[in-house]
């Protein structure tokens, strides 16, 4: 066994002084479509083949992954883990199984060769049909800001998608390694969501994580794109820095972070300011909430479905928002806006906001992007928002709006 392959076998101790290089990029090379695979800053996993397969019933989500991750362990499995995707919809089916055989190695940012360019694929020649169009979509954000200051509610994450086919099969794993390479310190994932399909994407947002009774969140709303011109984009950051509306808007996604995690921790720093995280396309304004677990068996995934879903990805009040979401968006978000990640026997995991993703279906690509509306919301600017956000996969596969 190569000093690559043996690193790629056991969840590898934290900052390591020289990680074996190419250990981390070697998993993601070897995904094909149907595995599992995430990458963290915490660490790379990759999975081929199913052991058990998390049930869908009456039980809470929480009850069902901890049953099944007993039963592997029962079963003679050594250090199981469960991965997947749930929905946006906590009552709908969750993509969740418990894989044979993981390999777990490094973060790809701590891989020199994530610098590398990824593959090349032929062109797809893709045909593009937005849902709702972007003057439907701006009309439904116009409502919502009407609604809003009559004070019917406070906020609401509405989204749209763009459907692209291709004449030619996807190739997911030339679309994984774009994403990936592009911006190898966040979180990207390509993951079997049922009947054929697999949700891949590139998100920045953590929800939450557990480690022992450390607990970390990373909410992020308020949004500006990226600039190809070093004087613009740092303008459009320090702009973002001192929005009222973003500022307020993010706001109010912390508190709520905060009010839901309370509970569950002895102790939580909640910064009082955001800062500043980017990506290849966004900026974004961030927190870390960070936090002491009061009891060291509540699980990452139950302090996960406590939070979910923040004002970030829903609205606020969340029950009257869900609603405008469900008469506005034309569609099902599916695994959209909900989580993906991993959990262990033991309660810790990492569970991560579903966006900046697409559902992958033959030919066939749904891409899913969201803007915060609130009562000093444009329309025109949250459709370009939206827009902005779209980049983020269109770079990964070629296509342009």
């Amino acid at each position: 066994m190569s000093p690559a392959s043996q690193a790629a076998t056991h969840i590898p101790p934290a900052g390591p002084a020289h990680p074996v290089i190419g250990a981390a990029t070697s998993l993601l090379d070897a995904y094909t479509p149907g595995a599992h695979f995430l990458a963290t800053p915490r660490r790379t996993l990759l999975a081929h083949g199913v052991a058990r397969q998390v049930p869908h019933d009456e039980r809470t989500l929480d009850e069902r992954v901890s049953a099944t991750l007993a039963e592997a362990g029962a079963a003679g499995q050594h250090s199981p883990v469960v991965i997947g995707a749930i929905p946006f919809d906590h009552d709908a089916p969750a993509a969740l199984s418990v894989p044979a055989a993981p390999r777990i190695a490094l973060p790809l940012a701590s891989d020199p060769l994530i610098a590398l360019p990824a593959g090349v694929s032929g062109s797809a020649d893709w045909r593009i049909r937005p849902v709702p169009g972007p003057d439907v979509y701006g009309a439904g954000v116009a409502s919502a800001v009407e609604r809003m200051r009559r004070g019917e509610f406070s906020k609401v994450v509405l989204a749209r998608t763009l459907e692209l086919t291709s004449r030619v099969p996807l190739d997911l794993p030339v679309m994984l390694q774009r994403l990936a390479r592009r911006d190898p310190a966040g979180y990207t994932f390509a993951l079997p969501a049922g009947d054929g399909r697999t949700l891949i994407g590139a998100s920045p947002e953590l929800l939450v994580s557990r480690q022992g009774r450390q607990v970390t969140a990373n909410p992020l709303a308020g949004s500006a794109p990226r600039s190809p011109d070093l004087a613009e984009d740092v303008r459009r950051a320090a702009t973002l820095l001192e929005s009222v509306k973003d500022l307020h808007e993010h706001a109010v996604v912390v508190d709520a972070v905060h009010r839901s995690l309370a509970p569950y921790c002895t102790e939580l720093t909640v910064p009082a300011r955001p800062t500043l995280i980017r990506t290849a396309t966004m900026w974004h304004l961030s927190t870390t909430v960070t936090g002491t677990l009061a009891a060291p068996d509540t699980s990452a995934l139950a302090l996960a479905c406590a939070l979910h879903p923040t004002p970030a990805v829903c609205g606020t009040p969340t029950v009257t928002a869900r609603q405008v979401i469900a008469d506005t968006e034309p569609f099902d978000r599916g695994f959209f806006t909900g989580m993906v990640g991993w959990g262990n026997a033991q309660g810790d995991g990492e569970w991560v906001v579903t966006i900046r993703c697409a559902e992958a279906e033959e030919r066939t690509l749904r891409l899913y992007a969201g803007a915060g509306v609130v009562a000093a919301s444009d329309p025109e600017a949250e459709t370009a928002e939206t827009a902005a956000k779209f980049r983020t996969f269109l770079s990964a596969v070629g296509a342009e709006l």
